[in-house]
């Protein structure tokens, strides 16, 4: 059976003059229909104290004139976002953020920014042999009953845009235009697993990701992401209005190098973790991390609080996953209870062993190892030990891979993880 997947291609609109106007009239109306169920969150929020969820507003504005300015699922899609966006503050909030504001009005003095739009099986239709997609329009911007915007576009050569699920036209600020975002369906058959080794993870916020492979681990550090962090804070401060143009332009070019990291970073540890025959990759499965044992919400104090909420490992551990997918490499999510206290030579559990932050020193067997490496390398035995029985060689491993593990940092010249002595430029 074909293993099957969900990728998004990118995809540059050539008759871009002639559906401009009708795009942007789409666009509009998606912003206008935020805000107007923006002001219905905010009447009812201060009436009852409630926030109503996407359901619920969905069927309380179904009926409003601006409802059918975009096709039914569009609109849908719109009220979506808007409760996604006040479940992501809440959550915010919840985790100690109290910096945190809750979603906006969708409005720059009195003009309606462009909104994406998106639009699913009912709203499309593709044509693959021509590359062109027809899109619908709502009831109130059609000129008659068959009106409808048809986009001629250019994707990446190499891309093979089939089974559309989804079109989303994107407004792209940089370059002035729209594109189209085309998510498609794909499969992959008979992709060989790279060989039966395990790879353990350990997932952390100043090392992004320590990875263990029995016998040598890799340290993938996060500094890149705490200078952006530091420094496009420092310049976004400097703006007056924080909805100004200016402080878009950084959010927005903060968020796509943060991407750009993850993804570069899932990217080189499936690929060394396929140069290295490991066909399973185990992850600490970090659900119910901002909660202590009862079920409430853990105080990391207001530093740790902020971090741990802009620590996107579920978005890091999505991306492994699907590039993993293409390699033959399965990845599975195993309980990380207890992996930073244990040695990973002896077991002996204590939770005094991890001496400082990144120093872990048993006081049963006297290893000395990296704290994260610990982990990670205990994370890989709990899956690996489900498979195959320990070996009695495993008790005699030098620990010397697991106390000076590699260190690849993340090059800005080159866009790459390097070894840490070939790095040209680490800094922002």
């Amino acid at each position: 059976m074909a293993n099957q997947a969900t990728r998004t291609y990118i995809a540059t609109i050539r008759n871009h003059c002639q559906v401009y106007d009708s795009l942007d009239s789409l666009g509009f109306a998606a912003s206008k229909l935020w805000n107007v169920a923006r002001w219905t969150v905010d009447r009812i929020w201060k009436e009852t104290g409630y926030i109503p969820d996407h359901s619920e507003l969905s069927a309380y504005l179904k009926n409003h004139e601006r409802y059918a300015d975009l096709n039914a699922q569009s609109s849908q899609r719109v009220i979506q976002e808007l409760a996604e966006a006040f479940r992501g503050w809440y959550s915010k909030r919840q985790n100690g953020d109290e910096m945190a504001n809750p979603p906006g009005y969708r409005k720059r003095g009195d003009e309606h920014p462009r909104s994406t739009i998106t639009f699913k099986e009912d709203g499309f239709k593709h044509d693959s042999e021509h590359n062109r997609v027809r899109l619908s329009k709502g009831r109130n911007l059609k000129d008659h009953w068959s009106d409808f915007i048809l986009c001629e576009y250019d994707t990446d050569p190499d891309a093979t845009v089939e089974n559309v699920q989804q079109v989303r036209a994107v407004w792209n600020d940089q370059r002035g235009e729209w594109e189209l975002h085309l998510v498609c369906r794909v499969e992959f058959e008979g992709i060989d697993s790279p060989g039966d080794r395990t790879a353990g993870i350990d997932i952390g916020i100043s090392n992004t990701a320590a990875v263990s492979y029995g016998d040598e681990a890799v340290l993938y550090p996060g500094g890149a992401l705490k200078e952006d962090e530091y420094y496009f804070a420092k310049e976004r401060a400097k703006c007056d209005d924080t909805t100004s143009n200016e402080a878009r332009r950084l959010d927005h070019k903060w968020s796509s190098r943060r991407t750009h990291f993850l993804h570069t970073l899932s990217k080189t540890i499936v690929e060394e973790s396929e140069r290295r025959g490991v066909g399973t990759i185990a992850v600490g499965d970090l659900t119910g991390i901002r909660e202590n044992g009862s079920g409430e919400t853990k105080d990391w104090g207001s530093k740790g609080n902020q971090s741990l909420h802009r620590w996107a490992f579920d978005r890091f551990v999505t991306m492994l996953e699907y590039k993993a997918e293409e390699h033959g490499i399965i990845v599975e999510t195993v309980n990380e209870r207890n992996t930073s206290k244990t040695c990973a030579c002896c077991e002996h559990k204590d939770s005094n062993q991890r001496v400082e932050r990144g120093l872990y020193i048993c006081d049963e067997c006297g290893t000395v190892a990296n704290a994260d490496v610990n982990g990670a390398e205990n994370i890989r035995r709990k899956l690996e030990d489900t498979q195959v029985p320990p070996s009695p060689d495993d008790e005699d491993r030098s620990t010397g891979w697991m106390a000076q593990p590699a260190v690849h940092l993340f090059d800005r010249e080159s866009g790459r993880f390097t070894p840490r002595e070939q790095v040209v430029n680490c800094k922002p």
